[in-house]
């Protein structure tokens, strides 16, 4: 760490503009630290905001003690995001600790740094800026006003492109990109994805959505040709049937439903895809197998089992895609379409094999289950 330390000591002063902690190896912990620079009475403070069981913490803490305590951070977190007056840098830790430093000048050299100590939260989409799917979208005025009503729309969109935001490390700028939103529907959030990673970050992307519904297909794609999106598109088909690629870096899928999102998780264990990003929907499968003895006096109420057999079933997905080589984590999204608070299933291949597939079975044979994508990925049910 001593190489972090002293990168820390050189840009923790008044040029500094904000850093990201995020990736934790134990999820007992913080999950995502944030820090800004704060003056109080002249005197330079770095507020720190830490996110942990679902509620998030401030603290303000002077130079010094500030470089403590993100080593203090970054012994259990994976990579961080910090931006300078000059430079925007990538920090990675490695599972022995190693670190690995990459910067590059920052672009937008010379801006403005709001160190006032109360401020607005900001978004990943500003308030002010007029975008124009958010427009359509009505979440937004011609002037970039968010319309009152629609901010729980706004606040979903921007936490979905936080989750996006922390992957960035894993995404290779130097070439394109081609992504895969199975499931796509009224794409609003695939607009976003588009916009935040092509327009806002540069990166050269290949967005295709699918779905089953024509008219849907026909409109989004309508959408794309008017905002002048060259490189998103969208088609009409199943997931499981389709096989236009060869190879996807990122696969999204949110509210395919039931084991639609099992298909959708095989393909990207598939096409080696290096991010899965998976917001599960309506899972049935496990709720009509799950039986166990010891717990049968809890699963007679029918609320009860279903809940129970979706949690079962995400989590059997995770360790599935950690059995693939994916650090898989499962984290709360916020999502206004189906249910006041869903789960996101976020995935980055690491390459190496977990060693669960005896826990798997255990919990299997213990709920007398048989998930779908246990037996798309062990070539046990044709796709």
């Amino acid at each position: 760490m001593n190489e972090l330390k002293i990168l820390l000591q050189d840009n923790l002063n008044r040029e500094f503009i904000s850093a990201t902690l995020s990736n934790p190896r134990l999820k007992d912990g913080p999950v995502k630290v944030k820090i800004r620079p704060v003056l109080k009475k002249n005197q330079l403070f770095f507020q720190f905001e830490t996110f942990q069981n679902r509620q998030a913490f401030h603290k303000n803490v002077e130079s010094a003690g500030a470089c403590e305590l993100i080593l203090e951070y970054m012994n259990n977190m994976r990579q961080m995001q910090m931006e300078t007056q000059k430079s925007l840098y990538t920090v990675l830790v490695s599972k022995k600790g190693k670190v690995t430093v990459k910067g590059r000048k920052n672009q937008c050299e010379g801006k403005d740094i709001d160190m006032s100590h109360n401020r607005k939260k900001k978004y990943v989409l500003e308030e002010g800026i007029m975008v124009p799917f958010l427009k359509d979208l009505g979440v937004m005025t011609e002037e970039g006003r968010i319309v009152h009503s629609k901010f729980d729309k706004f606040r979903q969109i921007n936490r979905f492109l936080e989750f996006i935001e922390d992957i960035l490390p894993q995404l290779d700028k130097g070439r394109e990109l081609t992504i895969l939103d199975f499931g796509c529907g009224k794409s609003y959030l695939t607009f976003a994805m588009y916009y935040y990673l092509h327009e806002l970050k540069k990166y050269d992307i290949r967005i295709i959505g699918l779905d089953l519904k024509a008219d849907v297909i026909r409109h989004c794609n309508g959408l794309a040709r008017e905002y002048g999106y060259e490189k998103l598109t969208f088609l009409e088909g199943n997931i499981a049937d389709y096989t236009g690629v060869n190879s996807v870096d990122m696969v999204v899928t949110l509210h395919a439903c039931d084991t639609a999102t099992d298909f959708a998780l095989a393909k990207a264990v598939g096409w080696n895809a290096k991010v899965i990003l998976s917001v599960p929907c309506r899972q049935h499968e496990l709720n009509g197998q799950m039986e166990n003895e010891i717990l049968a006096p809890l699963l007679k109420y029918g609320l009860i089992k279903e809940r129970m057999a979706a949690l079962v079933t995400d989590g059997l997905r995770a360790q599935y895609l950690e059995r693939e080589g994916y650090d898989t984590q499962i984290l709360e999204f916020i999502d206004m379409e189906h249910t006041p608070k869903n789960i996101l299933i976020r995935a980055v291949k690491t390459g190496k094999k977990g060693e669960n597939e005896g826990a798997i079975r255990r919990c299997e044979e213990h709920l007398h289950v048989s998930p779908t994508l246990g037996r798309l990925l062990d070539g046990k049910e044709e796709e």
